[in-house]
Parts: C-alpha cells; structure tokens; sequence
C-alpha cells in the first residue's frame, strides 16, 4: 500500500503538476505560492474547475467519494482552508493576497526548516523564509523591531536625569504662573523627561453593548492585547516566540438581559469578529491591526474625521496616537497656549463610526481604549488643578485689559 504524503508534500506535488488554474509559485525560490480562492457565489464560479484542488484534497484525505457522497464544494474548500491554517509548514501572507479580482487568490508561505533537502535550506533563501514569515505578522514591534526600540527606549531613559516629580510639577506650574502675571508669552517649557513614564504600555480597556459597560480591563502585556471572538491569529513561535498579547473575548449577549432581537443581532455581527483586532502601545504612539472579516470604525485623536466615520482598513497597521505630538500637546497645555491633549480612543465593530445621525449609545458593540501613561502623565502635574488656575489667570488678566 502506498505511503500517504503530508499534506506539504502533497500540496508541493499539485502545484509541480500544473493540473490546476491559479495554483502557481509566487517566488522563483519557491517559498510561497497562489491558491485559487474564488467564492462559490461568484457569477462565473465553475465548480469543475474552482472546486477542483478542494475536491482533490477530500478525495486524498478520504472524506469524499466519487459518486457515492454528496458534492459539497463549500465543504471542500473548509477542509483545505482548516488544514492550511492548523499546518505549522503553511503561513498566510495577506498582504500578497487578492480577492477582489476577477480571479482571486490567496499567498501562502512554505515553511521548509524541517526538510533538509530543499533549496530553502540554503541561508539566502532562509532570511527570505524569515523575512517573509515577519511581514505578515501584526506589528513589527513584535519582532526583532520591538526589542530594538525598548533598547533605545531604556537607554534615552538613562541618558537623561528627570529631575523628581515634584520638583518637575512646581518647576512647570511656577513657571507657567509667573509668565501669566507678568502678562507676557510663556517662555519655552522644555520637558526635561521626554519620556517620562511612556515605558508604561498598560491600557484600560471597556467593552460596551449599546452604551452599558459589559467589560472593564487593565491590560498589561507589552504586546498589548486582542480584542475578539474566536482565537488569536498563530504565528511560527519557533521563530518569533510565544504570543503573549493578552486576549479580551466579546461576552457572550446570551449571558447579558438583552431583549431576544438585540441578541441575535449581536450574535450576527459577533461571527464576523473572529481573530478580531490587536492594539499595543508603543515607545512612539499607541496602535492598531485588524485581523476581523468585520469592519471596524474609530475615533481618536489622530482620525481623520471627526463628524464622519473612520475605517480601518483588514491586515494594516494604524497609528491612533503619536506620543511626540501627545507630549508636545501637554508642554503647550502647560504654558497656557491650549486646552488638555485628548488621548482616548473609541472603536466601533460593525457599524460606521463616528456618526452624526446614531448616538454612540446605540451603537451595538464598542470599545473604550485609555492608554495609561496618559492619565498618570495628566495626574503628574496635577492638571485639572492646572487648569483650574489657568482659568483664573486668564479671567483676572482679562479683567486688567478692560
């Protein structure tokens, strides 16, 4: 009896056989490769030929036999798509994706450390393995960048003496009042600490159905946390690690007192947020990727909108908060020139946001993301006392003018 082939080296041997249309290397070194991936309710879907691979592949597994099961070509293609995700030699590349074509496909990554005998073996096409493998993880500060910067981060840190926090408060507060009486432009505030308390990468997170708090977390992974229905997106621990981002799960509308439409209303967009959404907080900014077939809709203060919605786009990176700006925001607060630098962000799934015409508190599920270096930063210097004075300053220097 013939030996049954993995599933790498059975997919390496239909791709070699050009049997079937779409399936081709993507690379010359042959590290990743094409799968056709058109949607069976595609207007010039052709079973015979787009189902083809799905159905070789239930043959070979035995889970379909010619005429005496049912076709399922839906079912097919599950079985292939489960395989490849559960595989460790097979890694998506969405970014190579296209599935908005006339011919859609999907970029898969072969995974060949454990086969010797192939030219990936070789340390150029390694590296290319490697590189290709870290592009289509989430953030590069997961990787090797993460370390990079922390490293640089810390040692900035060093570098500069901050003088004690107190002394920074009556440093910053004096200097801001005395320029006020005086009635002249502040001088510049020059932050001694430009990083002061930014290695803090907590996040308060709140999860709200239709306005009312389900869910209330301080996260405190470095590499942030997810926010989803399902399982976290897996990468190759073998090469970047263990994921240690820490996973919020939507509660379940089945353990809340919703009405039975709301429910299931819910339960509907819920199925769509599977793998969800990571955020993390950086040394420069606070960031997102979604993952979720779901849309997802943000405000925050680098949106580019503020009274219409704001989409994330699947598989890219979004920059919701610059640390820079947010520290030169606070120095300019400081000296009088602006109101308190905004830093929280809100996320709507599902439903655009910001909207003018919907209130947040209809909205079916949001999320109330603080970064906390930004509150202690805030409670540092005593701002709302800050500005409790600063008022009073402008009302009496008013008063002079008059």
């Amino acid at each position: 009896m013939e030996a049954k082939m993995h599933m790498k080296e059975w997919l390496i041997t239909q791709i070699e056989s050009g049997k079937y249309e779409g399936l081709s290397w993507e690379d010359d070194s042959k590290t990743m490769f094409r799968i056709p991936w058109k949607h069976a309710a595609k207007k010039d879907y052709k079973q015979t030929e787009d189902a083809a691979l799905f159905k070789a592949w239930a043959v070979y597994k035995g889970k379909y036999r010619e005429g005496r099961d049912r076709a399922d070509p839906t079912m097919w293609k599950t079985r292939l798509r489960c395989a490849l995700n559960k595989s460790t030699d097979f890694h998506e590349v969405p970014e190579r994706n296209q599935l908005d074509i006339t011919e859609p496909y999907k970029v898969y990554l072969i995974q060949y450390d454990n086969v010797p005998a192939r030219p990936a073996e070789s340390p150029q096409i390694k590296d290319q393995v490697i590189q290709a493998q870290r592009s289509q993880r989430s953030p590069a500060f997961l990787d090797k960048h993460l370390h990079c910067q922390k490293e640089s981060f810390h040692r900035s840190k060093e570098e500069v003496k901050p003088l004690p926090d107190d002394l920074m408060k009556e440093h910053m507060y004096c200097e801001l009042t005395r320029k006020k009486r005086q009635n002249q432009s502040p001088a510049s505030i020059t932050f001694l600490s430009p990083t002061l308390n930014i290695s803090d990468f907590r996040m308060q997170v709140t999860l709200l159905y239709q306005g009312q708090r389900v869910m209330k977390v301080t996260t405190r992974s470095p590499e942030g946390c997810f926010i989803l229905q399902g399982r976290v997106p897996l990468g190759n621990e073998r090469i970047y690690g263990p994921c240690t981002a820490q996973q919020l799960s939507f509660p379940s509308p089945g353990s809340m007192s919703l009405p039975p439409w709301l429910a299931e209303a819910m339960n509907r967009l819920l199925c769509h947020l599977e793998r969800g959404v990571l955020l993390w907080v950086a040394p420069d900014g606070v960031f997102i990727k979604r993952f979720c077939q779901g849309r997802v809709y943000w405000s925050g203060p680098m949106a580019q909108h503020a009274d219409q919605p704001n989409k994330l786009e699947r598989e890219k990176t979004f920059k919701l908060l610059d640390i820079p700006t947010f520290l030169n925001e606070l120095q300019s607060c400081l000296q009088g020139k602006r109101a308190t630098p905004s830093y929280e962000i809100e996320l709507c799934f599902g439903e655009e946001y910001p909207d003018p015409n919907v209130p947040k508190t209809r909205k079916l599920i949001m999320a109330k993301v603080v970064p906390l270096f930004a509150v202690e930063l805030l409670q540092k210097f005593n701002f709302g006392e800050i500005e409790e004075k600063r008022t009073v300053l402008d009302s009496n220097m008013e008063g002079e003018k008059m």
